[in-house]
């Protein structure tokens, strides 16, 4: 039995030698055939593909504008490919090897943009989720992206679109803090409300979230019994919104809640 098993081991391992080796097509390729050959893949929409050619060409040629070119092109690929985390790490990458590269803004730009659009689940939320235990940090790294081109590159092409998404974002983080402080309420969790809510007026000023913060303020200090810092906070929320529907639910204890005008 021994024998039989390792004569065909033997005979195995010979038949393997003798199959024909997979040819590589671009293994005589030139750095520029690489290059137009995966950005006709990725006009295509094969985006799989022209991530190794764009790897190939930065094995073999890894010198030269194709090679840098190819790094910036390869984030996009990954982007369009769903691959998030390569996206931003290929992202990463350029911009510390190239900093100074005429089109790194673009890094910063593509950066952010994969935060934004892959965290849209969180940005598009529907009102009265339970968000407690949402994180929304693809958000605010988006947003630290955005403000890094914005910071550093004021002229860039791609600032304009940035502050827009910037803009957006921080109502989205605002309104989410809002629903966090509002579900810790909602749960007598009137301690945990107002620090939501105070974060939210100290971090995300002057957003139309800020109307709801200084509600739950009112509301919480009530239920913790500090009439003085309630007061307070209803006085600037008469004063900044004078026809707030909140206001109308005022004193605490009316048969509807407060919280159900959300």
């Amino acid at each position: 039995m021994r024998v039989s098993l390792a004569l065909f081991l033997v005979l195995w391992l010979a038949g393997c030698g003798l199959l024909p080796e997979v040819q590589d097509e671009t293994k005589n390729w030139s750095a520029q055939k690489l290059y137009t050959t995966a950005k006709e893949s990725m006009d295509d929409g094969g985006y799989t593909q022209a991530i190794k050619y764009f790897e190939k060409l930065e094995a073999r040629y890894p010198y030269g504008r194709y090679a840098q070119q190819a790094q910036l092109e390869i984030a996009y690929a990954y982007y369009k490919d769903n691959e998030p985390a390569s996206a931003i790490a290929a992202c990463d990458r350029f911009i510390k090897l190239h900093p100074n590269h005429p089109n790194v803004d673009y890094a910063y730009y593509l950066k952010g943009l994969v935060n934004f659009n892959g965290d849209l689940g969180f940005l598009g939320y529907v009102v009265k989720q339970d968000l407690s235990d949402r994180d929304p940090k693809a958000a605010r790294e988006a947003f630290e992206s955005f403000k890094e081109l914005v910071t550093k590159f004021p002229g860039s092409k791609y600032t304009p679109d940035a502050i827009k998404r910037m803009d957006y974002l921080v109502n989205a983080l605002a309104s989410h803090e809002s629903q966090v402080a509002q579900y810790y309420y909602r749960r007598g969790a009137y301690v945990a409300a107002a620090n939501r809510a105070q974060n939210l007026l100290k971090t995300y000023p002057r957003t139309p979230a800020t109307e709801e913060a200084l509600a739950v303020l009112m509301h919480a200090y009530d239920k913790m019994g500090l009439p003085d810092l309630s007061n307070d906070a209803k006085r600037v929320l008469e004063k900044t919104f004078p026809n707030s529907k909140y206001l109308k639910n005022a004193p605490v204890g009316l048969a509807k809640p407060w919280y159900q005008f959300w």
